[in-house]
């Protein structure tokens, strides 16, 4: 306890450079707590989006995986509902699930051929409750914000859905979905072919009877036509009628992209065989059970001889785990820097009350105190350097993070198409509090070392003497 008093004193006696020593340590505190505390929001929140969108868990047939995205059909789920029903009935699954849904993903072409367009499309077909249910899924308790609730899919209507909003712009339907700032297709120019041979059907008139039949109730939505391959190779053709285009976040997949009903998803995939399942998403209540969800499902499969396999969120969407490992990086790089400021600036202030002090540490030396007492002093002081400055930049990083959250700062992040607040996480980031705090007092301990050798290591009678 005299230690502590004395070591005290000691750093009241140059209240300015122990001010402003403090003041460096607390600074590099609160960078690294906020910077800390926003990584954790942007896991949290990559974390939310992905898990709303296509749940913690992911079952497929065996293969899928590796081969069955260029065939979803030949690695498809049958008896998909016996599936879902062995899953929610488990003992040890049932409180963990939040929703166990069919999909339905595929591949075709997508035309309107009122103006004579077509594109490829990347279809996914769902159970429009069990989606929306998906979407309420909030553990952390982020914000949305611009976010619609109708997601344009209902499970009484299985000939609507929606597209990217770049899907609807090359098939001409921005003026039919009011889309704003979306620009009318080019029309192509004709040439004509000279000593063409004359057709045997009127195209001008099966064109405006295209035309007429789209357009049968002005009311109804923009119909286009969906081609794609059967299960047994077979070429199958619906209407579908668009009730809505929307952002996907992705130009690949805004262009591209076909939302619809699972039921008009498997009469394209399958038509009149079959009806069954490319894979059935499972959310959990809480992450933390992904784990162990997971290996009580394999478990499951395996007792039951079901040919399948589970795969997570993290495997499924291979940009989680990189931005997570970049933001990762930043955070380890802002840490280092700021350790290095604090190992050099504890350094020097230590070093120039070492310079300060020369006689009070011969003094000291002459009257019987060894030359551990002597370095174990100034360590007190610098570990007590590190504390207060740690502790001021806890509290003042906690102070700043609640005002920045209530500042009403928003971004859109990557992958997104509409904004969130941006905000720092300050629940759960006791951890992170600690850490920095320890890490900053071990920190300016250790820094204080060098100049604590050096005056445990002084002469006596050179001390004395010195001026």
């Amino acid at each position: 306890m005299m230690l502590l008093k004395i070591a005290f004193r000691n750093i009241l006696r140059n209240g300015r450079r122990s001010l402003m020593t403090a003041s460096a340590i607390a600074v590099g505190a609160i960078a690294m707590i906020l910077f800390g505390e926003y990584v954790a929001f942007i896991m949290v929140g990559l974390e939310t989006g992905a898990v709303e969108n296509g749940g913690h868990l992911t079952v497929y047939h065996k293969g899928y995986f590796d081969f069955g995205s260029g065939n979803p059909a030949a690695y498809s789920i049958g008896n998909y509902q016996g599936v879902i029903r062995l899953i929610e009935n488990d003992p040890q699954l049932r409180s963990e699930i939040t929703v166990a849904t069919p999909t339905v993903t595929l591949f075709g072409i997508a035309g309107n051929f009122g103006i004579d367009t077509s594109k490829t499309f990347f279809g996914t077909g769902f159970v429009a409750s069990d989606r929306i249910k998906m979407r309420q899924w909030n553990e952390y308790g982020i914000q949305r914000l611009g976010r619609a609730n109708d997601i344009g899919v209902r499970d009484d209507d299985e000939t609507h859905g929606i597209v990217g909003i770049g899907m609807a712009r090359v098939l001409g339907l921005c003026q039919p979905l009011k889309i704003a700032n979306c620009p009318a297709p080019p029309k192509p120019e004709v040439s004509a072919v000279a000593d063409a041979p004359t057709p045997d059907v009127n195209l001008a008139e099966l064109s405006a009877r295209d035309r007429s039949t789209a357009q049968t109730h002005a009311d109804m939505a923009p119909r286009i036509d969906l081609l794609a391959a059967t299960a047994e190779g077979a070429p199958n053709v619906v209407s579908f009628f668009v009730n809505k285009a929307v952002n996907m976040g992705f130009k690949e997949l805004d262009d591209s992209y076909v939302g619809m009903n699972l039921k008009l998803a498997q009469d394209l995939l399958y038509g009149r065989g079959e009806h069954k399942a490319v894979s059935i998403e499972i959310q959990l209540h809480r992450t933390e059970d992904m784990e162990r969800a997971r290996a009580r499902l394999d478990a499951l499969f395996k007792q039951h001889g079901l040919d399948l396999e589970v795969h997570d969120f993290k495997e499924l969407t291979p940009q989680y785990t990189q931005i997570i490992s970049f933001m990762s990086a930043i955070f380890t790089f802002i840490s280092v820097i700021m350790g290095v400021i604090v190992l050099f600036t504890i350094v020097n202030t230590m070093s120039m009350s070492v310079m300060e002090r020369t006689n009070e540490i011969g003094t000291a030396r002459a009257m019987g105190v060894r030359r551990s007492g002597i370095r174990r002093q100034f360590l007190i002081e610098g570990w007590m350097l590190g504390a207060i400055g740690a502790t001021a930049g806890v509290i003042l990083a906690s102070l700043l993070a609640t005002w920045f959250n209530h500042a009403g700062v928003t971004y859109t992040p990557p992958g997104q198409a509409y904004p969130v607040p941006l905000l720092l996480l300050t629940q759960g980031v006791g951890k992170l509090l600690l850490s920095v705090w320890f890490g900053l007092m071990l920190m300016a301990t250790i820094a204080a070392i060098i100049p604590a050798g050096r005056a445990s290591r002084m002469l006596v009678v050179d001390a004395l003497r010195h001026v």
